[in-house]
C-alpha cells in the first residue's frame, strides 16, 4: 500500500444498547471501550478523531484523550446520520475522507482503518468498505454473517445475509465444503465516506432491499451509487455486542 491519505475517523457511540446497556462505557482491562476505540483511531494516524455521541457520560470518559467529542441529537436512526451531523458541525470539505469506525470495535487493526481510507482515496466512489475471504462453509450459510460479491474492478455488486455467490453444481451435491475456485467474501462493517456524500446519504429514502436484508449499505447501491471494496490487510477481531463478548475480550487482554 502506498502512503495513506489524510483522513478523519468518526466514531458513533450511543449509550443505549438493548444487548449490552451502556456499552461504550463498559471497561476492558479497566479502560472504557470507547476510549480503546479512539486510541485505535489515533494509532492509525487519523488527522482528527471525533466521537459522535448524545450522552455526556461518554464525553466525560473521553476527557484528556486528545479526541474531539461532537454532541449530537438523540433521535438519529443510524450512526451514519449521527456522522452527517458531525460533518455539518465541523464543516468538513465535501472531498474529506471520513472513516466510520464503530464504537464497539476496540481491537480494530490500524492497518485496516488505513486501508479503507486508502481504498476511497484511489477510487471515485463515494463510499468504500472492507471484506475478508470466507473459507468455512458454516460461515457462508450463517445469516448473521454478511456476504458480498464485487466486480472485477473491486466495486460491490450486492450484499446479503444469504450465501453469495451460489455455487449451483457444487451445492447441489454437498454444502459442507466450499469450492476452491470462487471468491467467497465476508463484509467487514467499517466504511469510509466522502463527507459530502454523508449529507446526501441521510436524505436518500430507505429501500426495499435494505429493509428486507436489514443492511443499510444496500440503500447506497439501490440508489445507484458505487461502493469500493478492498480486502483487509489484517483480521478484524469480532466487535463487542454481548456480555459474553466482553468477557472474551477481558480474557484476551489478560493473556497478552
Amino acid at each position: 500500500m502506498s502512503s495513506t491519505p489524510q483522513f478523519i475517523v468518526a466514531i458513533p457511540a450511543r449509550y443505549g444498547s438493548t444487548r449490552l446497556p451502556g456499552k461504550p462505557l463498559r471497561t476492558i482491562a479497566g479502560v472504557p471501550m470507547v476510549v480503546r476505540v479512539a486510541q485505535r483511531a489515533r494509532q492509525a494516524g487519523a488527522s482528527q478523531v471525533v466521537v459522535a455521541t448524545d450522552d455526556e457520560r461518554i464525553a466525560d470518559a473521553l476527557a484528556g484523550q486528545d479526541v474531539d467529542v461532537c454532541m449530537t441529537r438523540g433521535d438519529h436512526a443510524s450512526g451514519s446520520d449521527r456522522l452527517a451531523e458531525c460533518a455539518a458541525y465541523y464543516g468538513w470539505g465535501d472531498d474529506s475522507i471520513v472513516v466510520n469506525l464503530q464504537g464497539d470495535e476496540p481491537f480494530a487493526p490500524a492497518a485496516g482503518i488505513q486501508e479503507v481510507a486508502y481504498a476511497l482515496a484511489r477510487d471515485n466512489a463515494p463510499v468504500a468498505t472492507l471484506a475478508t475471504p470466507i473459507t468455512d462453509a458454516h460461515e457462508l450459510f450463517d445469516p448473521n454473517v454478511v456476504k458480498l460479491v464485487r466486480t472485477a474492478q473491486g466495486r460491490a455488486l450486492y450484499f446479503s445475509r444469504a450465501p453469495l455467490p451460489w455455487a449451483r453444481d457444487a451445492f447441489a451435491t454437498h454444502r459442507d465444503a466450499l469450492p476452491a475456485d470462487l471468491p467467497f467474501l465476508r463484509h467487514i462493517g467499517i466504511y469510509a465516506y466522502r463527507a459530502g456524500f454523508l449529507q446526501q446519504y441521510t436524505q436518500l429514502p430507505r429501500t426495499l432491499l435494505e429493509q428486507a436484508e436489514s443492511l443499510e449499505q444496500l440503500r447506497v447501491l439501490e440508489h445507484g451509487y458505487a461502493i469500493a471494496v478492498r480486502l483487509t490487510p489484517e483480521p478484524f477481531p469480532p466487535g463487542i455486542d454481548t456480555e459474553a463478548d466482553l468477557q472474551r475480550a477481558e480474557t484476551w487482554m489478560r493473556n497478552l
